[in-house]
């Protein structure tokens, strides 16, 4: 059985990353997203550098879907060591325009899903008494912004889970770390937005996804005589 490192949320950027930053210390990154199909590339590219990884569907908000994820990763790859939960949810729209459905469908993928995979990982962790569970937080986890209200309310939410998990889990051997990424992450599509004159002036004010994930690990390897709650990333330009 290999040990498997799991990343819900595994997209282009820092679950990508993630993912891989974790296979080449001999993890098999169990990665999933509502559409297994669009993980070809990043199983390819952990593959092609001789290392694992197993892509998996999942929608983080059923309940069903991620009991029966965490089952068949322990029953086909082996146990959870790490988990990762890096899913989304940011909207932006005024007050009067945020509707209940915008507002709990925000809420639904960053704290709702958070929680289901949170305990799933727990609940397979707790009996071996050790295990790493890390939360991708945002700007929004800590401070609310004009148009973010649904964002915030479900990243302040993902917070106070990862503390309430941390509190209790700690002592009995799993860390829990939340970490707060503020800023932007430079992918395609952020430099896609920005003029070339400006991408080369922000080169290192935007995040790296790779260097991301390098924290991840980080926070993995601690031991557990100084082991971190809460992190926060950033670029050195960045006002906060």
């Amino acid at each position: 059985m290999e040990k498997a490192c799991v990343v819900v949320g595994a997209g282009d950027a820092t679950g990508g990353a993630v993912a891989r930053r974790f296979a080449r210390e001999g993890f098999t990154a169990c990665v999933a997203r509502r559409d297994a199909a669009k993980l070809g590339p990043l199983v390819d590219s952990i593959a092609s550098e001789k290392q694992k990884a197993v892509p998996f569907a999942l929608d983080a908000r059923r309940e069903e879907q991620v009991i029966d994820f965490f089952a068949r990763v322990e029953r086909e790859v082996g146990p959870v060591e790490v988990c990762v939960f890096n899913v989304g949810g940011n909207i932006r729209f005024p007050i009067v325009e945020t509707t209940w459905q915008k507002y709990f469908k925000s809420w639904e993928q960053c704290a709702g899903a958070g929680f289901l995979v949170g305990r799933e990982a727990a609940r397979a962790m707790l009996p071996r008494g050790r295990g790493t569970i890390l939360f991708t937080g945002a700007t929004a986890s800590v401070r609310g912004g004009a148009g973010f209200a649904a964002f915030a309310g479900g990243k302040h939410a993902l917070r106070a889970l990862a503390q309430s998990m941390a509190r209790e889990l700690g002592p009995k051997g799993i860390h829990v770390a939340h970490v707060v990424v503020d800023g932007m992450i430079d992918t395609a599509a952020t430099r896609a937005r920005l003029e070339d004159a400006e991408a080369r002036a922000r080169e290192e004010a935007i995040l790296h996804p790779d260097h991301v994930a390098e924290s991840y690990w980080h926070l993995h390897a601690q031991p557990r005589s100084a082991w971190t709650h809460e992190l926060d990333l950033r670029p050195w330009v960045e006002r906060w």
